[in-house]
């Protein structure tokens, strides 16, 4: 997967035109997710299902939501860019257990990696400068699933489907070199996981974040 990303970085930045401005940000926050269908079979356990999960996000447990990109910033106060987040999500434990699972869930992570787009307002009120963009990509989750009655265990990395990101938010100017930042983001993911066993995993998830970061500028 780190060679995915940094692949994706290198991508972006011989694709973009020549650019006035590179910036490197950091971010962490709060990250919830509402609930969601969830479909598929589980040969050696329950069987056929379909169901409305309550996800959780807890953001601040181990192992904790993050992201970061890279954004080539033009004069036009454009910038094209990637983006990766390591977003999180547990199945409420009373509606898994209810479908034969003892464990449901993508914390490490639910991870999205996507290709940007951001409009700027330089210093609109003064050293803050307003942002908002979106970006698609990949769904590539740490899938950690296992079924209560077989044992089957799904543990790993997949590439589950599509994503999609939308992001708003302002930075405040601290020098020539540094920003932070707040923004609200939003993403949305198909996830359609293979599981131990033969089974199957589908599932459509969106997520809210409120962030705080730090960028750095070249």
């Amino acid at each position: 997967m780190r060679m995915l990303i940094l692949g994706a970085v290198a991508a972006a930045g011989l694709a973009a035109p020549a650019a006035a401005e590179m910036e490197l940000s950091f971010y962490t926050g709060t990250q919830s997710a509402p609930h969601s269908g969830v479909s598929g079979n589980s040969p050696g356990g329950v069987g056929n299902f379909d169901a409305t999960l309550a996800w959780e996000g807890r953001s601040g447990e181990a192992p904790p939501y993050y992201g970061f990109r890279a954004t080539w910033w033009q004069d036009n106060n454009w910038g094209y860019g990637v983006e990766f987040s390591h977003n999180k999500v547990y199945a409420n434990d009373a509606e898994r257990a209810a479908l034969g699972f003892s464990r449901l869930e993508f914390t490490d992570g639910l991870n999205l990696l996507t290709v940007n787009a951001t409009k700027r307002w330089p210093q609109l009120w003064g050293k803050f400068s307003p942002y908002a963009g979106g970006g698609i990509g990949l769904s590539i989750p740490h899938v950690d699933v296992e079924d209560a009655t077989s044992g089957a265990k799904t543990f790993e990395y997949q590439l589950t489907g599509a994503a999609v990101r939308l992001t708003a938010g302002t930075s405040y100017e601290i020098n020539d070199r540094f920003s932070v930042f707040g923004e609200y983001q939003m993403t949305y993911s198909q996830n359609k996981a293979d599981l131990a066993g033969g089974g199957t995993l589908e599932t459509n998830i969106v997520t809210n974040a409120l962030n705080i970061g730090v960028s750095m500028h070249f």
